[in-house]
């Protein structure tokens, strides 16, 4: 999918502690649960991008490698790859710390494709909004 297994560098765009309301009988956490992490971590990307609203229109590609237990640390690594006419493709790494543990190991990443917004909820293009790079 074009990540790597190798421990990403910089800060991440978000990363949050995964807690006892988020887990199934079985007391991982729901991979419901860390594809809405996913999608937050891109949503910021698509919205400094399109320098407003846009929506989640597909998510590709996502593999479940390893489960996410509570307490683990989740970092989700989020960067733009493409951006079309209307829309911006975001990759999105999941990466988990087990409490304690000294290292990180990749749980999933996927693609997140955005379409930017006007107020009305119609595309527009990204190259027309402020901010956009």
């Amino acid at each position: 999918m074009g990540g790597s297994d190798q421990p990403p560098t910089g800060n991440p765009t978000i990363r949050t502690i995964a807690m006892p309301a988020d887990t199934n009988p079985a007391g991982d956490i729901f991979g419901g649960w860390l594809m809405s992490q996913m999608d937050l971590a891109a949503g910021a990307i698509a919205a400094f991008t399109s320098g407003g609203r846009s929506a989640t229109i597909a998510v590709d590609g996502m593999i479940f490698h390893r489960p996410v237990k509570v307490g683990d640390e989740v970092s989700l690594y989020a960067s733009l790859i493409k951006v079309g006419k209307t829309s911006m493709t975001i990759h999105v790494g999941a990466w988990r710390r087990p409490r304690e543990a000294r290292f990180i190991e990749k749980v999933t990443e996927a693609n997140f494709v955005f379409v930017a917004l006007d107020p009305d909820g119609k595309p527009i293009p990204v190259e027309h909004l402020p901010n956009a790079p």
